[in-house]
């Protein structure tokens, strides 16, 4: 998997990730839900990995895509911060909210945020106010998604 991460079409990676959830023991939910989440997480992340813009939730620059950078990413609340990070970014035509330095921030190129806004809209994070929260509900429910990824990652699946 750390392969796929590091130079996989976002299809091949998603592809592996199905195919571990559909040979896991895990409830039918969870192997439902995990393949759309991460679907939405690559559909950002695999741009930034090609502009070699990757960062981790604090902003910090990361070199590539590892497991344990897409697990931070998996967190419900980071996801919502990068979408907003990434909205700021797109209208600003360069790397808002990031440790990068002026040069490499002037060279983003805006991403397309539209599997990842859908995605959180049918979560009910709020994609125009970011101080707005959404329900602990689907907090809790990403905490389980996360698990699983986690297993997939480690090979326990």
């Amino acid at each position: 998997m750390s392969t796929l991460l590091q130079w996989g079409e976002s299809s091949a990676i998603l592809g592996a990730i199905k195919a571990a959830t559909d040979r896991s023991d895990e409830a039918l939910l969870w192997q439902q839900k995990t393949p759309p989440y991460c679907e939405a997480l690559l559909s950002v992340l695999i741009p930034l990995r090609e502009q070699k813009l990757l960062f981790d939730p604090e902003g910090n620059p990361a070199p590539v895509l590892t497991m344990e950078l897409f697990l931070r990413w998996c967190d419900l609340m980071s996801v919502k911060t990068l979408a907003f990070t990434l909205a700021k970014s797109n209208t600003a035509k360069k790397l808002m909210r990031t440790k990068y330095d002026a040069h490499a921030c002037a060279a983003y190129v805006p991403i397309d945020l539209e599997v990842l806004g859908t995605y959180l809209s049918m979560h009910t994070v709020n994609l125009s106010d970011e101080s707005i929260d959404f329900p602990i509900s689907n907090y809790n429910l990403h905490i389980g998604i996360t698990t699983l990824i986690t297993n997939i990652f480690n090979g326990n699946q």
